[in-house]
């Protein structure tokens, strides 16, 4: 069972339906297995596109879109594993995680250890390259 608490307006995807609380903050109780995911946790399709959001966006596709789940999957499997060749051991045991998660089709649980590489990669991308010193361009002149 599970106890979703929707704010005002808020939407969240059930089983590839997509429901928009009214103005007040609900509480629902889903009480069988369901495909559920809340709008905060989708990438938008013009979100900026690096290797592991590409991924995770398919893995949100797969959720919310069953019917694409057959055709998605190889590459779902095969962008994980590029990932996972990528990383350093704590990202790679999530990336790991990931992959499990999406072969028993818990595609949210997935989503969830990417959103940790998905932060790791943005702060990643977020460095500046280190200038040469002084000294060591001297050295080469």
């Amino acid at each position: 069972m599970l106890k979703l608490t929707l704010r005002p307006r808020e939407r969240v995807v059930v089983n590839g339906c997509v429901i928009r609380n009214g103005d007040r903050r609900q509480a629902l109780t889903v009480e069988n297995r369901a495909d559920i995911v809340r709008e905060s946790d989708l990438l938008k399709p013009d979100a900026e596109s690096t290797p592991v959001s590409k991924v995770y966006f398919l893995v949100q596709t797969a959720l919310i879109r069953p019917d694409t789940r057959d055709q998605i999957m190889p590459m779902i499997q095969q962008g994980l594993a590029d990932l996972a060749c990528c990383f350093g051991a704590e990202m790679r045991t999530r990336i790991m995680e990931a992959a499990n998660f999406v072969s028993m089709s818990d595609f949210y649980k997935a989503m969830s250890e990417l959103r940790a590489v998905l932060k790791y990669e943005t702060e990643l991308m977020q460095l500046r390259p280190i200038a040469p010193t002084h000294s060591h361009e001297a050295a080469h002149a």
